[in-house]
């Protein structure tokens, strides 16, 4: 599967997008404020992003919730449901640009767009491309039991099964091993 320059950046977007989210009542919102969101927006040199406010925080938390829910979506149907219906509702409007010294690329909201209609479209889009693919089990969480990150596998045989090798999947892998050696030595 191909995978341009721009739909990465909306794939690393919309992952850590869902990923400010509390996992629960205890775990703080990775997006407290308004400053949380415009430093979410230079972070990941989201373009066309003009001054942002409480009502496009509270936009884009509630965006956030729907793209959480197509990462759980149990087949491409349901996701390609939620998908169209988050694009439908930002207003796409496709057009080709070619600024800040890349190339040419698709974005997909509208000229003067909001922060959420931007990301629901250009994410969306980029999201739909995994569904249109055949490849909507690329949308994962993480198998770790104390985490539920969401990721994209972008494995060549579909194999990833941890949001971060060197944590989720490194802590695990210790784990066991130190649960064998117990086993075995007593």
């Amino acid at each position: 599967m191909l995978i341009t320059h721009d739909t990465r950046c909306a794939l690393d977007a919309v992952v850590d997008l869902v990923n400010t989210a509390p996992e629960d009542e205890t775990t703080p919102d990775a997006l407290p404020d308004v400053a949380a969101l415009a430093e979410f927006v230079r972070a990941h040199d989201i373009s066309d992003v003009g001054v942002l406010s409480e009502f496009d925080l509270s936009a884009v938390r509630k965006i956030r919730g729907r793209f959480a829910g197509i990462f759980a979506a149990s087949d491409a149907r349901v996701a390609a449901g939620m998908i169209n219906d988050l694009v439908a509702a930002a207003g796409t409007t496709p057009r080709l640009t070619d600024h800040d010294g890349y190339d040419w690329h698709v974005h997909y909201f509208a000229p003067g767009a909001s922060i959420a209609d931007h990301l629901a479209a250009d994410c969306g889009m980029a999201l739909a491309f995994f569904v249109v693919a055949g490849e909507q089990e690329r949308l994962r969480r993480c198998e770790a039991p104390d985490c539920r990150r969401a990721f994209v596998d972008l494995s060549r045989n579909r194999s990833r099964r941890y949001c971060d090798s060197r944590t989720c999947g490194n802590r695990l892998h210790v784990a066991a091993y130190r649960a064998r050696r117990k086993e075995a030595a007593g």
